[in-house]
């Protein structure tokens, strides 16, 4: 009740506002999945894919999308916010609770991931623990800087995929237990684990599929739309 005694609980509250034109990236990421093929499994990877659309679908402001792994980015139009990753086109705006931000977000993409399951794993019935994100928002004051952090996300998935693709063909081709398979790959470069994998097991790693190398993209069609200050036809 408004101007009761009671109303002191209020001034607990705390708000995160975003800073207003700047690149907001929402980063959502997979807990505790650990059910999936290694080391990469098309089918969860497209389930993310389709929850990423959905989201952007229902949420309009959402430009442009990132995905690797168990994690997506939104990215939204500069000052306002929302993203897998995304670019394009500052625009003002009013105070934005990045709480609130987090929320809608997480929130939306958990229910479309839940709502997919059927068809993207129609012979693995979805049981407890439920599949759950959490959500992080970062902040980029210019388009050069949104476009390194991209580039930087899609090295780690390069990194991080030709590790995982070594080390399980080590662990299912090879026969290895984890801990070997972890002490062979120690402080190995790139090259030597192409080498491995095409030395040991006959697979060249730039025929692995571009999905699990670069990450996944999904965008909305703003070709209409001015480029952002600084970048040129």
């Amino acid at each position: 009740m408004a101007n009761s005694k009671y109303e002191y609980v209020k001034l607990f509250e705390q708000h995160f506002n975003l800073l207003p034109n700047t690149y907001v990236v929402v980063r959502i990421d997979g807990r505790g999945f650990h059910h999936f093929e290694k080391p990469n499994d098309r089918r969860a990877l497209d389930l993310m894919n389709a929850a990423a659309t959905a989201l952007m679908k229902e949420i309009p402001e959402v430009s442009f999308a990132y995905g690797i792994s168990d994690e997506f980015r939104y990215r939204r139009p500069s000052s306002g916010v929302d993203g897998r990753e995304l670019i394009f086109e500052k625009v003002s705006f009013s105070i934005v609770h990045a709480i609130c931000l987090i929320g809608e977000k997480v929130s939306t993409f958990t229910a479309y991931y839940i709502h997919f399951w059927p068809t993207f794993f129609s012979d693995k019935p979805l049981s407890p623990p439920m599949p759950s994100f959490d959500g992080r928002v970062v902040q980029y004051p210019s388009f050069s800087n949104l476009r390194d952090y991209l580039s930087w996300r899609q090295v780690d998935c390069h990194i991080n995929n030709l590790y995982n693709t070594t080390f399980w063909a080590l662990v299912q081709k090879g026969v290895m237990g984890t801990t070997e398979a972890e002490e062979v790959l120690k402080e190995t470069v790139a090259a030597d684990k192409n080498e491995i994998l095409f030395s040991r097991f006959a697979i060249n790693y730039n025929n692995e599929p571009e999905q699990f190398k670069k990450g996944s993209v999904v965008y909305r069609d703003v070709s209409s739309a001015p480029l952002p200050d600084g970048i040129g036809n």
